[in-house]
């Protein structure tokens, strides 16, 4: 998937599928399913590491989980989040911070949090030749700081700032835009509005496309579930009752069985045959 099948599938009324990955197992299986963009988002502090927020990820913490979810996953188009502080210093720095994400971490494309004010930003990072995904609506890495997550878009002056956001975003060379937590008529206009890729994530049902957070889909992230994510399994539930399992076994003396033992004849055994198919 390169960046220009990528903005192709708006033109030809196909949708898109974006999930994260933050490891080389979920991102093979995600690569075998055929999914169209992984990203591997900050939001790997609060999934992985336990972080309360997004604010404390770095560049070098994403970084290996970028070359990671690469080995894993050759088709889909890799994006790499640009996490806080990471890009809003300068111009300068946001470019050489995301010449470290494609140099090191093997992505195709970085994203941005921001609107219109980011607009200056993507335009250097896009001009030296490294896609830009633009994200408006609630930005979790600021959203922190202003009081919480609050749905975007309830009003006339909210609505007319996004659909400005997302025409500056787009002047400035951004390939898509992630639309998050907007209401579903204004992101409908948005995505009307703009000849970019709209990939939403809790802004309704007319994006061009939709991103979740893999965990939230399988149900592996124990804190809390988005009112707009959909689990559609429950992994932590079988984790849980495969470690129960696991710990009865070894505290009954059920583990290891028969099978699960090695033994020196065994050993003395197989040396033989390999010796005999030289």
């Amino acid at each position: 998937m390169s960046v220009a099948s990528f903005m192709g599938m708006k033109a030809e009324n196909r949708k898109i599928v974006m999930v994260t990955s933050y490891d080389y197992p979920t991102a093979a299986i995600a690569d075998a399913v055929g999914v169209d963009s992984i990203l591997v988002g900050d939001s790997y502090g609060m999934v992985i590491l336990g972080y309360e927020n997004t604010i404390p990820v770095t560049v070098e913490e994403l970084l290996p989980v970028c070359r990671a979810v690469r080995r894993g996953a050759t088709h889909p188009l890799l994006i790499g989040d640009m996490p806080f502080m990471s890009f809003q210093v300068s111009p300068e720095e946001a470019v050489r911070t995301a010449g470290r994400f494609v140099k090191e971490g093997g992505v195709e494309a970085v994203k941005i949090e921001g609107g219109s004010e980011a607009s200056k930003t993507v335009q250097s990072i896009s001009r030296i030749g490294i896609p830009v995904l633009g994200h408006i609506g609630v930005t979790p890495q600021t959203a922190t700081l202003h009081g919480g997550y609050r749905i975007q878009g309830r009003n006339a002056d909210s609505r007319d700032k996004l659909v400005a956001d997302a025409k500056s975003l787009e002047e400035a060379g951004v390939f898509g835009i992630v639309l998050e937590m907007i209401t579903e008529e204004v992101a409908r206009v948005i995505t009307e509005t703009v000849s970019v890729p709209t990939i939403g994530i809790g802004s309704g049902r007319f994006c061009d496309g939709q991103v979740l957070v893999l965990h939230d889909i399988i149900g592996l992230y124990p804190n809390f579930a988005p009112k707009f994510a959909k689990r559609y399994t429950d992994v932590a539930a079988m984790i849980r009752q495969a470690l129960q399992n696991f710990a009865a076994d070894v505290r009954n003396g059920v583990f290891p069985e028969e099978q699960h033992v090695f033994r020196m004849e065994e050993d003395r055994r197989a040396k033989l045959d390999s010796k005999r198919k030289i």
